[in-house]
């Protein structure tokens, strides 16, 4: 079986799209569409389902990919290996939410980067989970940082850490609202405070409201800014309450400049997950990064 024709096929399972990997293979539409239709004549059977937006995998399409899609990666990583100078660094492609990449994953991997042997570039894009996921499998990115376990066989996700909620103020607010004693803190005492978040559905309020309160948030946000870091600025200065990540918050809360609006039991939390391409940890600079990251997540809770 032509290895080129297997790379097309790996590229297309990845992008999802006869057009986007093209572009990612740097050939024509029609020849992508040539090259699956020749493998499909080679086995015999369709490998995709064509529909109006990109294409989907049959169950022979997904097979197909789960067997081949590591060895052609690390083909690949041999290949590279082979053309490139020993000394030249190689680059590791790291995508995640741009505020735990920034706060947690860079740091650590920064470390990673000196000159002992064994060193990598880094590169870092952000985005949600839907982007980096997608971004991954297209190949992308070599390793990727989401609050979403991946579907199907070709993306291996393994469990980072938990990261727990903390619903903030700044201090007036918790004296305007009566609040005294933290644990008897409920939904109602905080109706009339103005709400910061990152998005207009209040992915973060909403979640700890019906965690924290069995309840639904009372009304939208006053300020909407799709960073949490400029969401704890803004709560800071007075915006209004946020529920933000305590690793994020924790040098305000010390330092007064919010204070904490509810001391739940069990605090709300969401898990990061580390995620690549099924087979590229084959990849020593791969590797590397991923061990390094789950050993000093242990630290980050």
């Amino acid at each position: 079986m032509d290895l080129a024709l297997l790379r097309t096929f790996v590229t297309v399972h990845r992008a999802g799209s006869f057009t986007r990997a093209a572009a990612l293979l740097g050939l024509s539409q029609p020849a992508v569409t040539s090259q699956i239709r020749t493998l499909e004549r080679q086995l015999g059977r369709p490998l995709f389902l064509r529909q109006a937006r990109g294409v989907t995998p049959t169950s022979i399409g997904d097979e197909l990919a789960h067997k081949t899609a590591p060895h052609l990666d690390a083909l690949v990583e041999i290949a590279e290996s082979g053309l490139t100078d020993d000394s030249s660094l190689r680059t590791l492609h790291l995508a995640g939410p741009p505020e735990f990449t920034a706060e947690r994953a860079l740091p650590s991997l920064s470390r990673l980067t000196g000159e002992d042997g064994r060193a990598f570039a880094l590169r870092a894009s952000f985005g949600n989970a839907e982007e980096t996921l997608e971004g991954l499998a297209a190949g992308h990115h070599d390793l990727a940082i989401g609050t979403a376990r991946p579907r199907g066989p070709l993306l291996t996700a393994t469990a980072l850490c938990d990261e727990v909620h903390v619903l903030v103020a700044a201090p007036h607010w918790a004296e305007r609202a009566g609040v005294e004693k933290l644990s008897d803190t409920d939904a109602p005492a905080l109706k009339n405070i103005p709400v910061v978040e990152v998005h207009e559905s209040l992915p973060f309020v909403a979640r700890y409201w019906a965690s924290g309160f069995d309840a639904q948030p009372s009304g939208p946000a006053t300020v909407v800014a799709p960073d949490l870091r400029a969401v704890l600025a803004c709560a800071v200065a007075g915006a209004g309450l946020a529920v933000l990540p305590r690793y994020l918050c924790a040098e305000a809360l010390q330092r007064g400049d919010v204070v904490a609006l509810h001391d739940p039991p069990v605090p709300p939390l969401r898990t990061y997950f580390l995620v690549v391409r099924t087979g590229t940890l084959v990849m020593p600079h791969i590797a590397r990064a991923h061990e390094w990251l789950l050993r000093t997540a242990a630290d980050w809770n």
